[in-house]
Order: structure tokens, then sequence, then C-alpha cells
């Protein structure tokens, strides 16, 4: 029996791109190591430059969060509560600053609170709006582009994790991922004439408590004993605030401070509601539901310079965006007139479909998502939904 020779390894035979040099030139300057261990001096230097990936990579993926919590924000030191409804009866002038409104057409909008049970919303007819939780994810459309369809409808919002009875029908059901959604809604003036408009919202608009076994649920699902008789709770009448000629803000912070009001929004909604690699990015720079958010010295001077970054970067792809292949969301090459919706739609992810004379046709999902374009989208406009990017005729805002 012979033994077999064993080579030992040396350091020619290890490749060349496995090995770390004493010194590297990079964008945070000389790198220097000793036998492949950093110099204290480049810890540090590598752990500041990873805790400002991480914000950046926070004002740019949680935008939508953000945008969402300073809705809210401005709606409460506007003097709105959840449930009541901000209404602009002689339209949106640029006293609020408000993402992509429009001064011609009426809008109203609000919070709706589920955290106590499933909330009902009545829309009024012929308008254009859209239910969105608050991370823009989009729960329902109602209106035109809603089951609805521009006739006005009860809309049954339930809160995460709800496995209550529903009812047989009368209402159109969709669920949220979070304690509260956002309503976005919009009508259209008659002869150039608000009020009338806004006489109709007025008076059909309603948010109430759902009542489990009472209006949608039949006689003989009751009998079947899984859900007992319920006797509807009075209506109490929508709080509607003036907003037109009024000044609030709704639009996120450039500055450090952006990174406080996702750490609110962290804090008032349930664990598990959003993606958990953008949630990872929150948790690395300190925002964790439960935990208090203190960044130190060293940490707020990363955040204020990645929010710097960040909005520099929102405002690049909105004036001039670089395109790629896979995701190019200009009318044309060169063009300055795009839509972000184009490439993944409103979920950023599946082509919007094709409306052709043979009907309407879908495209398969891409698979990936398209950062870029998401944003972009996020950083300039508000409100998301399915409705936003279809051409349909005579069914809404394209």
């Amino acid at each position: 029996m012979t033994q077999k020779s064993t080579k030992l390894l040396t350091a020619a035979d290890i490749p060349p791109d496995l090995i770390t040099p004493d010194e590297i030139d990079t964008r945070l300057g000389k790198l220097t190591y000793v036998d492949g261990a950093p110099s204290s001096d480049t810890i540090q230097k590598v752990q500041d430059n990873l805790d400002f990936v991480r914000a950046l990579s926070v004002y740019i993926d949680a935008h939508q969060g953000a945008s969402v919590a300073a809705f809210m924000k401005g709606f409460r030191e506007f003097g709105a509560k959840d449930n009541d409804i901000i209404i602009f009866s002689e339209l949106m002038d640029s006293q609020t600053l408000f993402l992509t409104a429009n001064a011609d057409t009426v809008y109203y909008v609000g919070t709706i609170d589920l955290q106590n049970g499933p909330m009902v919303f009545e829309s009024p007819p012929d308008a254009l709006g859209v239910i969105d939780d608050t991370w823009f994810g989009h729960v329902i459309d109602f209106g035109r582009p809603g089951p609805d369809r521009g006739e006005g409808g009860r809309f049954l919002l339930l809160p995460p994790d709800y496995d209550g009875s529903l009812p047989d029908s009368g209402f159109h059901v969709a669920q949220s991922r979070t304690n509260r959604v956002l309503v976005l809604g919009r009508s259209f003036l008659v002869d150039n004439d608000p009020k009338p408009v806004v006489e109709v919202i007025k008076k059909h608009i309603k948010i109430y408590p759902y009542t489990p076994g009472g209006y949608g649920t039949s006689i003989k699902t009751l009998l079947e004993g899984k859900v007992q008789p319920g006797k509807p709770a009075p209506i109490t009448p929508v709080k509607f605030i003036e907003g037109s000629g009024r000044a609030f803000n709704t639009v996120p912070p450039s500055d450090h401070t952006y990174f406080d009001l996702l750490n609110e929004l962290v804090q008032d909604e349930p664990e598990g509601v959003y993606d958990s690699e953008i949630m990872g990015s929150l948790a690395a720079i300190g925002i964790v539901k439960g935990q208090p958010f203190e960044p130190d010295e060293r940490m707020q001077q990363i955040l204020a310079d990645a929010a710097a970054l960040g909005n520099a970067t929102g405002r690049t792809l909105n004036f001039a965006f670089r395109g790629t292949p896979e995701e190019d969301f200009a009318y044309y090459p060169g063009s300055a007139w795009y839509n972000m919706l184009f490439e993944g739609g409103s979920g950023f992810e599946t082509q919007p479909p094709a409306v052709t004379k043979d009907g309407i046709k879908p495209y398969p999902p891409t698979g990936y998502r398209t950062l870029n374009s998401r944003f972009a989208f996020f950083y300039l406009a508000t409100g998301v939904t399915p409705a936003m990017c279809m051409r349909l005729t005579g069914v809404g805002s394209q």
C-alpha cells in the first residue's frame, strides 16, 4: 500500500482575484489592509459607507411609504382626523403642496382607520378614485374605473388578517395590508361649475363601521348559525373640511426628517405588512417596529447626506432619466415626455395590457421590479392604480 503525496498550497497557487492588496484606491479613498485584514481607518470608512448605502436605499425604495406618511401628517396638521374628508369645493390651487394635482376637478381626500374592524366607504357617482394602503399599495378603485363603474356604491374595506364573516352581497369587498387606507377621489365639473359636483359628493360619501349580520347578509346565511343578526349602528355624517385656498403640505421632506417620517409609519402599522427587503434596509439604519429611532450624531450626518443624494436622484430620474432596454419609460427615444407605468404597470413588474380592436391582451410578468420607474413615479406622483395606465375611452385618467 503506497501513500499518496499531498501538495501544499503556496501563495503562487492562489488565484489573483482572491487576493486583497495592501492598498486599494476607491471612491471612499485609499483602503489599507494587513495580510487581508482591514485597518481601523478602512473599517470606519466602510462602515460609514454601508450605513449610507442602506439609508440611500431607504430613501429610494421606501419613498412610497414616506409619501403616504406625508399625506397623513399634512392631514393631521390641517385638522383632519381619520374618517374625515378634505374637499376642495372651489378647486385646488398652489396654496396646497400636493403632488400631481390639477385645478379642473374637485378633489376629496382622507384616511380611513381599520384598526377597530371593517369599515364601509360609500362613494359618489361619476367619480374617479382609488383607495390605496399606507405604502401606496393598490386596494381598490371606485368610480369609473372601479367595480361600481361610476354608479356609486358601498365598499367594504377589511383590515389586515381579517377572518370574520362577510356579507353575501351588496358590497365591493377589498382587503388592506395596513391599518389605514388612503382615499383619493376626484369628480368632474358640470358646465365648468364645481358646485353641483360638490353637492353630489357631500350627499353620497359616507364612512361607517361594518355590522356583521346586517345589510348584505341573507336570512338563509343567518340560519346557518355562523353569524348572528346584526343591527346597523347609526351612521355619523362625514365631517367635510374645506381645503380650497388653504395652505398645507402633503409632500415628503428632502432632509434627514424624511427618516423620522418613515419611522412614524413603521411604528403605526403592524409587522409584516411590507416587503421584507425594504424593511431590512429600514432596520439596518435603526427603524424597527417597537423600538426607538435615535440616530447618533454620526448617523444623523449620514442620513442627511443620503436624503440629499436621494432627492437629487429623484429629480434626475424625472428631468433627465437614463433609459435602459429593460426600463425605458420615454414616449420615444430622446423624448422628454414619459410615463413610468409603461414598462412595469402600476405594480412596476408587469407591462400594462394592450388594448386592441380584438380586446384586451395582458402581458406576462417580467419577473423583476422596475426600481427606477417606481422611485421616479412616487417622487413625482401620488396614488397608484391600474386605471392610470389603461387606454380605455370614457373610463378616466390614463
